[in-house]
């Protein structure tokens, strides 16, 4: 297989996908957003327990 032609596979394959919605339907955006920005905030808060010092 040849990289040109590769390449054109590659490009058929996505528009096909383009169709069709790869997400789940039982996930809630914000629901995810909401619980990363929650880890992240507390990563924050034990990084800036660590650093009494500064």
């Amino acid at each position: 297989m040849s990289l040109p032609s590769a390449a054109a596979q590659l490009v058929t394959l996505a528009a096909e996908g383009g169709a069709n919605s790869s997400n789940h339907e039982s996930l809630n955006p914000y629901l995810v957003g909401g619980c990363v920005l929650a880890a992240l905030l507390v990563l924050l808060w034990i990084t800036t327990r660590f650093n009494r010092d500064r």
